[in-house]
C-alpha cells in the first residue's frame, strides 16, 4: 500500500467539495493533474482519475481506470470499496448488468470475511439492489434494498428484516 501523503489527499478532498461547480473537462483537468503529482501507476491517483471520469459523466474512461486503481491491489479497503462499486454502478450504465452484479457479490462476499472493515457495506447493497432493477429482478431489489434499511428504522426492524429476506436469496447480513 502507498504511504499516506496528507497534502495530497487535502488537495483532492478540496478537489471533490469544489466538484459540483466545475465543468466536466476542468474536473476532469484537476484530477489528472493530481494524479499526475504520484508515480505512475499509483492506485490512488488511477482511483481519482476514474472518479472524475464518472462524475464528468465519461463512463467507459472511467471503467478504465477502475479496473486499473483496483487490479493493483493497493487500494485501502474505504476506495477498494468506493471502487468496486463505482466500477459497477458504471457497468451498469453501460449495460454490463451480469459483470455489475458479479462485482458486486464479489465485494459483498469480501465484506463477510472475518477483519474485514465492511467499508460501505450498506451503499454495495443498496447499488446491487439498482442492478437487480435494471435486471428485471424487482422483486429482489426490494427484498435487499428493504433488509438494508430494516436496521436503520426506528420500528419494526425484524418484522421487515424477515419479510424482505424472504424475497431475496443472499442478503449479507
Amino acid at each position: 500500500m502507498q504511504t499516506s501523503n496528507p497534502q495530497w489527499e487535502a488537495r483532492v478532498a478540496a478537489l471533490w467539495e469544489r466538484a459540483p461547480s466545475l465543468p466536466p473537462d476542468e474536473l476532469v483537468k484537476s484530477a489528472d493533474e493530481l494524479a499526475n503529482e504520484l508515480e505512475p501507476g499509483d492506485a490512488r491517483a488511477l482511483f481519482e482519475r476514474a472518479c472524475a471520469q464518472d462524475t464528468a459523466g465519461f463512463e467507459s474512461e472511467a471503467e478504465k481506470f477502475y479496473r486499473a486503481a483496483l487490479a493493483t491491489g493497493d487500494l485501502d479497503d474505504y476506495r477498494s470499496s468506493r471502487a468496486s462499486i463505482q466500477l459497477a454502478s458504471t457497468l451498469r450504465i453501460l449495460g454490463h448488468l451480469k459483470e455489475s452484479e458479479q462485482l458486486l457479490v464479489a465485494e459483498l462476499d469480501r465484506h463477510m470475511a472475518l477483519g474485514h472493515t465492511r467499508a460501505l457495506h450498506d451503499e454495495a447493497r443498496a447499488t446491487l439492489a439498482l442492478t437487480y432493477v435494471a435486471q428485471g429482478r424487482s422483486v429482489e431489489a426490494a427484498g435487499l434494498a428493504l433488509r438494508t434499511l430494516a436496521r436503520h428504522l426506528s420500528r419494526y426492524n425484524r418484522s421487515v428484516a424477515g419479510n424482505a429476506a424472504d424475497l431475496v436469496e443472499k442478503t449479507w447480513d
